[in-house]
């Protein structure tokens, strides 16, 4: 049974050291080059720009309906009658097998002069629509830039958890050993060796946990880069926490910067757009039309067996709603209606903003109390764990002891870690919230 243990303990370790020579042989990825993929690679990305690339193509005086509208026109028709034609002095004419063909060809042209000022609108409404889509991309660029950054930090976190927990392995090998010394020379039991490899088997476990957890968190971040899923890297060990945020300065930004409350905006000069437009059709719509064509007709049957025309026709149209059962005024109302929804959204909008921030900036804070706090505890806590090392050594303290003081470092150290990125959440997200996202 003593073997069966100890060979699972090794086959628990085997594993872990694997896999961390694994990923120490792994390049390493820093963030800048993971956001410069990701801009590149990303599918939201790429979207959110051909999204753009069309509404800005749509900006055109043609499509507002400045311009006219010509149109090169063909008809043919052809017909086979049977004709009996009984004429005034009282004879009859009969056709068995009449051939009636016509043929018409040439350019039209039709153009809107005035519409009560409908095209303006039209033009007015696509460079808004233009503008909505230029911050929709903006901010999917920032929302998937944030995605990488907190996917890559958390990566780092993790990591640290990973080789705090690597320590905590080596400290259980430590007792390990102690342990199995002193019941070689009958200073303690072997329940004493088996509580140790217990010990030991259980942060390996929890290692590998963690080991894979790191994995998933990896695929995920290949995944927003859009590249091989299985790629494996390695990650920076550090995470810097900008500690100069201030409440005030972020509000402030956030109401001219975030891309929430410009959209509401800009949705707002949409609505009084729409208003404009369904004004307009309280005017009369003029239009004027010109065309040239040619036409050849035959008519055996008739007075005129076959007959060519070609030449210019124009003219001038003109109408007016004198009466739509009341459909104009509810038109107005509704559109009215809109704006002042539009106006309750950008408060809305800037509310929520508001609240979001002021909700993250206590979690930064707060994470800011913890790192000084924790960055004292895990000295603490080491100092604390060495000297029960020590005490161990010579059998002054239990078994439980030395590993209540091992549980204690690891609780400390991850502790000071969730609070580093318990800040660096906050900020990366505030910094987003504002359009404040910066490599470093």
């Amino acid at each position: 049974m003593m073997k069966l243990k100890k060979l699972a303990c090794l086959l628990f370790c085997y594993m872990a050291v694997i896999a961390t020579v694994k990923a120490q042989n792994a390049p390493l990825l820093t963030l800048r080059e993971a956001v410069e993929i990701a801009l590149k690679n990303n599918y939201n990305i790429v979207l959110a720009k051909n999204n753009k690339d069309i509404a800005q193509n749509n900006v055109t005086i043609g499509n507002a309906g400045f311009l006219p509208v010509v149109t090169g026109n063909f008809t043919q028709n052809n017909s086979r009658q049977h004709i009996v034609q009984t004429k005034s002095d009282g004879t009859t004419v009969t056709i068995p097998s009449a051939k009636n063909s016509s043929l018409s060809y040439g350019p039209n042209l039709n153009w809107t002069i005035f519409n009560g000022f409908s095209m303006f609108a039209n033009y007015d409404q696509l460079k808004q629509l233009n503008e909505l889509s230029a911050v929709t991309t903006h901010d999917t660029v920032l929302s998937t830039t944030g995605d990488v950054i907190l996917t890559y930090y958390d990566l780092i976190n993790q990591n640290e958890q990973i080789k705090a927990q690597n320590g905590a392995i080596a400290i259980s090998h430590t007792q390990l050993k102690y342990a199995s010394d002193k019941f070689s020379v009958g200073t303690v039991s072997r329940l004493d060796v088996l509580n140790a490899q217990v010990n030991l088997n259980t942060d390996t476990a929890t290692l590998l946990k963690l080991q894979q957890t790191f994995k998933a968190s990896k695929i995920k971040l290949n995944q927003l880069l859009v590249r091989d899923l299985q790629t494996d890297f390695t990650v920076a060990d550090t995470i810097v926490v900008d500690s100069k945020m201030v409440l005030g300065d972020i509000i402030a930004s956030a109401q001219t910067q975030n891309p929430t409350i410009i959209s509401a905006q800009i949705n707002k000069r949409i609505a009084d757009i729409n208003l404009k437009q369904v004004q307009a059709t309280r005017y009369p719509v003029v239009g004027v039309n010109a065309g040239y064509a040619w036409s050849n007709s035959k008519t055996p049957a008739g007075f005129t067996q076959q007959q060519d025309v070609h030449g210019l026709n124009y003219g001038l149209t003109a109408s007016i709603n004198i009466f739509d059962g009341f459909n104009q005024t509810r038109k107005e109302r509704n559109a009215k209606i809109q704006i002042d929804n539009a106006v309750i959204d950008i408060k809305q909008s800037r509310l929520n903003v508001e609240a979001q921030i002021n909700n993250l900036y206590v979690s930064y804070l707060s994470g800011l109390d913890l790192i000084r706090l924790g960055q004292s505890n895990v000295a603490i806590a080491k100092r604390n764990l060495e000297i029960s090392l020590d005490k161990y050594k010579i059998g002054t303290i239990t078994p439980l002891e030395i590993r209540e003081a091992q549980r204690n470092y690891l609780d400390a150290q991850s502790t000071f870690f969730a609070a580093q990125y318990q800040s660096k959440v906050a900020e990366i997200t505030l910094k987003q919230i504002t359009n404040n996202i910066s490599i470093q």
